[in-house]
């Protein structure tokens, strides 16, 4: 046996040890969200002030409770599929769209939540009315970031496992693709409507209220603008072979938790705008649904940039 044999005997062999204890963590984060949203389904006000606008349209916050329990239920079945041998026979796209979307939904809180504890520490926001207690954000983002952690763990291992022949090798490498001119103008116009979110979301981010209508969240406006670059980055460098001597998964791994983060983020705010804004004064103003709206296209263009690139590799090289 050579020595780069034994190696990836050992890795296999650490990983499917591992696997066991990240799914147990993935389910065990899940627990305390399912038992609050349930809880509030059932007509409780844990962790809900007197006075929170969450309090005004019961059977509203009921339907959109039940929406995020089952998303929430879904990353348990996500952890199962990735750590049962019965996962490896799941057609590729009802495996790799739930999780994009469960990585898009989690990646902005991994990174959002901790920056805002640490830039606000101790400050309350000045909320006249504030909708949760404190601790419940704790509980639930602190939930959230383990999710993403212990699930994102399982999903690289898995992926390296049965698709790691579709990104061996270095960004030279490539050879070019059937499709290559498609990516090209994929990734050229998803960088040029980019531009309009990321405008917008660094003008409010630098304190201009013009076409906002919300309060606070200055840090997040930045953080989006992070994973817009990112999205456009990675589907640059695979489409033009920009960053040749760098791992084809560095432009993929921009590709996938950048147009994850910025599409699902954009079509659930465009969603939630829809079913939870009764009052006028509530509801997104046009630069806010069009900054949601352009976000949700230009993560779905980036997505295809890979999607074309993953098709492209597989019929070179099938398994």
């Amino acid at each position: 046996m050579t020595s780069s044999t034994a190696t990836a005997a050992a890795t296999t062999v650490t990983a499917s040890r591992r696997r066991p204890l990240l799914r147990l963590v993935a389910i065990a984060a899940c627990l305390p969200y399912l038992c609050l949203k349930l809880a509030w389904i059932a007509g409780s006000q844990l962790g809900v002030p007197d006075g929170s606008p969450l309090l005004e349209h019961r059977v509203t916050m009921a339907l959109a409770n039940g929406l995020t329990v089952l998303m929430d239920a879904a990353v348990i079945v996500l952890a199962l599929l990735l750590t049962r041998p019965w996962g490896l026979r799941v057609p590729a796209l009802l495996l790799a769209v739930p999780m994009w979307v469960a990585t898009g939904l989690l990646a902005p809180i991994m990174v959002g939540f901790p920056l805002q504890m640490i830039v606000h520490r101790g400050d309350s926001g000045g909320a006249d009315r504030p909708f949760l207690d404190g601790w419940v954000f704790a509980v639930v983002y602190g939930g959230f970031i383990l999710q993403g952690l212990a699930l994102g763990a399982l999903f690289v291992g898995y992926a390296r496992e049965r698709w790691g022949h579709l990104w061996r090798g270095r960004m030279w490498e490539l050879p070019t693709q059937t499709t290559a001119a498609a990516q090209r103008l994929t990734a050229a116009s998803a960088a040029v409507l980019a531009l309009i979110p990321a405008a917008l979301r660094l003008l409010w981010a630098c304190g201009f209220t013009a076409g906002r209508n919300t309060g606070g969240g200055r840090l997040m406006e930045v953080v989006y603008v992070g994973f817009l670059a990112a999205a456009v980055t990675g589907a640059w460098q695979l489409a033009f072979r920009r960053g040749r001597p760098l791992p084809v998964t560095v432009p993929l791994a921009l590709i996938w938790v950048g147009s994850g983060a910025v599409a699902c983020w954009g079509g659930w705010m465009s969603l939630a705008a829809l079913v939870t804004s009764h009052d006028l004064a509530d509801r997104p103003t046009p630069a806010m649904s069009l900054t949601y709206a352009v976000q949700m296209i230009v993560g779905l263009l980036v997505a295809t940039v890979a999607a074309h690139h993953f098709a492209d590799r597989s019929a070179r090289n099938p398994r």
